[in-house]
């Protein structure tokens, strides 16, 4: 393993990787290579591979500017293997979860200093995945061209290689089991924290509702002070080729199994209004820039990316059943379909 000094994120990848060798397996689902920097996508998993379980994926660095949304993950995952070395209850809750870390999915736009990737791809834009309503001009995905945000990529070509990646990681980690967790970590929208869920191709609800209020339900209890606005992406824009919507089609395939896909999307707005010199600068828009709001950033997550570890070894305590899946999903049709 040759730690990469001109990419800090990667580089403490690779450091925790090392460090933990004895409670993680890493693997590279594959490379990328920017004027003949070769740059692998790791894919990091820890806990019980019994695929009986469920299990939880974590997700960073889709969008190279948005390095926080890879920042968060790589400390969640730094905190996980130190507790490893002495925490006794965390290896017995590893005993019944799966737990999977995908922390930096676009090294090369990383690196760059782009949204998209090396090609001009935008990897949130480019699963052959069409919106059924009518998407906003750029924003919602387009093939003008990849000097252009928001670039899908050519019309029926294969996924970009780090899309292919991320999809195939989730297949067969997440998809193959009765129920799991996706939780994508990205920033640029808004003043506040967002919980999104699907769907982004379509305003419709999806099939799992119920679940997700839930979900959102007991989260509130458990952390009644919290900051998040829980809600499906589609209320604030609809877009082409999202790769959350395409994996959570492919696996409704299968309806007896349940598969959450959400994102956590940071307020990086309220970073720029504290700090208006940050708006003159590409990574300032997405990040947070000065050192002490940046720690606040990495502290705040943690605990909503903890929870859902322990939502998921418990999911059959709180999934909705029967008459319940009826009353959830009126509640949650009430909260954000019917406004």
């Amino acid at each position: 393993m040759t730690t990469n000094a001109t990419l800090p994120e990667l580089a403490e990848l690779e450091r925790i990787i090392e460090e933990g060798a004895a409670f993680v397996e890493a693997r590279i689902a594959c490379e990328v290579t920017v004027n003949e920097r070769r740059f692998p996508v790791y894919a990091v998993t820890l806990g019980n591979p019994d695929k009986d379980l469920p299990a939880v994926g974590f997700f960073g660095g889709v969008h190279g500017l948005e390095r926080i949304g890879a920042e968060v993950v790589l400390v969640y995952l730094r905190s996980l293997v130190t507790r490893l070395k002495w925490d006794v209850l965390l290896h017995r809750q590893l005993e019944s979860v799966r737990l999977v870390f995908m922390p930096l999915i676009n090294p090369g736009g990383m690196w760059q200093g782009t949204r998209a990737n090396p090609r001009g791809v935008d990897l949130m834009r480019n699963a052959p995945l069409e919106a059924r309503e009518r998407v906003p001009f750029l924003i919602g995905g387009q093939r003008i061209s990849a000097g252009l945000p928001w670039y899908r990529g050519p019309a029926g070509a294969p996924m970009e290689a780090e899309s292919e990646a991320l999809c195939r990681v989730v297949a067969e980690e997440l998809l193959d089991r009765d129920f799991s967790i996706a939780l994508d970590c990205h920033s640029g929208f808004g003043l506040g924290d967002r919980i999104w869920f699907p769907y982004a191709h379509t305003a419709l609800p999806i099939r799992h509702l119920p679940e997700i209020h839930a979900l959102k339900a007991i989260f509130d209890q458990t952390h009644a002070n919290h900051n998040y606005l829980f809600e499906p992406q589609s209320r604030q824009y609809l877009a082409h080729g999202d790769l959350w919507d395409y994996l959570y089609q492919r696996a409704s395939a299968k309806p007896d199994r349940v598969f959450l896909p959400l994102t956590l999307e940071m307020g990086s707005w309220l970073w720029v209004k504290k700090n208006p010199r940050q708006f003159f600068s590409r990574h300032g828009i997405f990040n947070p820039l000065i050192a002490h709001r940046q720690q606040r950033v990495l502290r705040r997550h943690l605990p909503w990316l903890d929870f859902l570890v322990r939502a998921a070894c418990s999911h059959e305590r709180w999934r909705p059943e029967r008459e319940a899946l009826a009353h959830e999903r009126e509640r949650a049709l009430a909260l954000w379909y019917r406004s």
